[in-house]
């Protein structure tokens, strides 16, 4: 007789919304950034750079963490699919940057926003995998207060 699949770790998905909520604020504040800079806030351009070399550094974690939703987690494909592709939109937006290759550069980065964005909902629409009972956990192991059955009086 074989015994029940384990279940998923939950801790893969928890990183993966994480990263993927880290990498949403980093976006948001990138616009921000570019748009201080057009409005001739030239400061702002190296604050623009150091992010966006942050916004990398993020969505390679997230790539690791969607990695491991896929792998050990049991998880959907398409975390690691979607994260790839942000991987390079984001190696590529460096590129035009540097490359001032603006028309290419706001496009692009438009795209790259409106594609964290969904990847941030879809990390947040992933179901849980439920929580491994605990010894110590309270009388169904879930830590929690059992709730009341039944009518509940009140004394006045």
């Amino acid at each position: 007789m074989s015994s029940p699949p384990a279940a998923a770790p939950r801790w893969p998905l928890i990183l993966l919304r994480v990263t993927a909520t880290t990498l949403a604020l980093l976006a948001v504040l990138q616009a921000m950034l570019a748009g201080s800079f057009l409005n001739g806030t030239y400061d702002s351009l190296k604050d623009h750079e150091g992010n966006a070399m942050t916004m990398a550094t993020v969505v390679v974690a997230q790539l690791v963490a969607a990695l491991l939703v896929r792998r050990p987690g049991r998880g959907p494909l398409w975390p690691l699919w979607s994260t790839a592709l942000l991987t390079v939109a984001v190696i590529g937006q460096i590129g035009a940057g540097y490359a001032r290759a603006i028309g290419v550069h706001v496009t692009l980065g438009v795209l790259l926003v409106s594609g964290v964005l969904f990847a941030l909902v879809g990390a947040w629409r992933l179901p849980l995998p439920a929580q491994q009972a605990r010894a110590d956990g309270g009388p169904d192991g879930s830590g929690r207060l059992p709730r009341p059955v039944g009518p509940v009086e009140v004394n006045r």
